[in-house]
């Protein structure tokens, strides 16, 4: 996933003259077939293989390599933005520490779930009662080692994206960005709307990211788009929430949109939901399952891959910056149509985040 020997000694001049943007991707290379390391990058990925709580089908852990091994695939033109590419994007390497961390916790974790599911019978209460803890603490690790490298990265200038691992690792990033700005909004695309408080006793549970990022004063705004499968309190957290959290149910905009409102329209509501600064949180599951039968925990219905691309785009477009993304709940599944998928939405994500911080320009 580094950069190959051939080409650390050269300056990122000579290997922005020397790349052929509409070669064959390099498998060999970077992220994309990109030549950069994560030094010269304007864009740095940092991939999180942790999967602990996941309480469907597994598999996002390896969602980070699933992706990585897709994205040569993609062609580099984007028609809106001149020379994309250039600005560089790479991909730290996949920690196989934290890779196995997860592994571990999540069999443990697994038995747990099936033992609160049995009713806790009492003959494995000491084996396993005190896993939460056990799984929380590791957690809080976790999310003061990404919190650490986002803020790295984020003094030198770079713009940073997550790339997951189930929904519960951003949050660490999260609190990075909290740590740098005063306030801002977060839009999550997503089909559950994770506001689950420390579900099933894992206080990082992947159903708690967005409760567990409103325990954050920076955060003024959090707007859902596209939830179609949440709780009863959940819903009710939201409207009880003075304003701070706004749902755009999946049924309600089909039902404008059958109506005969555009999705331009759409758009407009939900970006004026949103504060100046905006940490975008993609569920790869906000989109119809078609495009990502391997997620997680897949719901009918749905975004479409260029309806949520617009959305970005005319977040961007409306002057509102990006300051930090995550991608998540990518599952390799049975195909390389998942990793396809997932490369190309973290693709479109990491060059409109660019253009809103000014590494890019755009031409709406």
């Amino acid at each position: 996933m580094s950069t190959p020997q051939n080409q650390q000694h050269k300056s990122k001049a000579e290997k922005i003259a020397n790349f052929d943007p509409n070669g064959v991707g390099d498998v060999n290379a970077g992220l994309f077939g990109l030549p950069f390391s994560v030094d010269e990058a304007e864009v740095v990925v940092i991939p999180v293989p942790w999967e602990v709580t996941v309480s469907y089908s597994a598999g996002t852990a390896n969602g980070p390599k699933a992706v990585f091994d897709a994205s040569p695939q993609i062609d580099l033109f984007e028609p809106a933005i001149k020379d994309a590419w250039k600005a560089g994007i790479a991909m730290e390497e996949i920690s196989e520490e934290w890779h196995a961390v997860s592994d571990e916790l999540r069999e443990k974790a697994e038995k747990y779930i099936t033992w609160l599911e049995e009713g806790q019978p009492e003959a494995d209460a000491a084996e396993l009662q005190d896993l939460p803890a056990e799984v929380n603490a590791k957690g809080d690790e976790l999310l003061q080692w990404l919190k650490q490298k986002a803020l790295g990265y984020m003094d030198q200038g770079k713009a940073v994206c997550l790339l997951g691992g189930d929904h519960s690792t951003p949050l660490g990033l999260i609190h990075a960005m909290a740590e740098k700005h005063e306030e801002f909004g977060i839009l999550q695309l997503d089909a559950h709307a994770d506001l689950r408080v420390a579900y099933e006793g894992f206080k990082y549970s992947h159903a708690s990211i967005m409760y567990n990022a409103l325990q954050l004063p920076q955060v003024k705004k959090l707007v859902q788009v596209g939830i179609r499968d949440l709780a009863q309190s959940e819903a009710e957290m939201a409207e009880q929430s003075n304003g701070r959290i706004t749902i755009f149910y999946d049924s309600v905009i089909k039902e404008n949109l059958y109506a005969g409102e555009t999705w331009k329209k759409e758009c407009k509501k939900i970006i004026a939901q949103l504060p100046q600064k905006v940490y975008l949180s993609f569920d790869i599951d906000a989109l119809d399952p078609k495009l990502c039968p391997g997620t997680g925990t897949p719901v009918p219905g749905g975004l479409e891959f260029e309806e949520a691309v617009y959305l970005i785009k005319q977040l961007v477009k409306s002057g509102r910056e990006i300051i930090g993304c995550d991608l998540n709940e990518v599952g390799p599944g049975e195909t390389e149509w998942n990793g396809n998928v997932g490369a190309r939405m973290l693709y479109k994500m990491c060059n409109w985040m660019a253009v809103s911080q000014g590494k890019l320009k755009a031409d709406f």
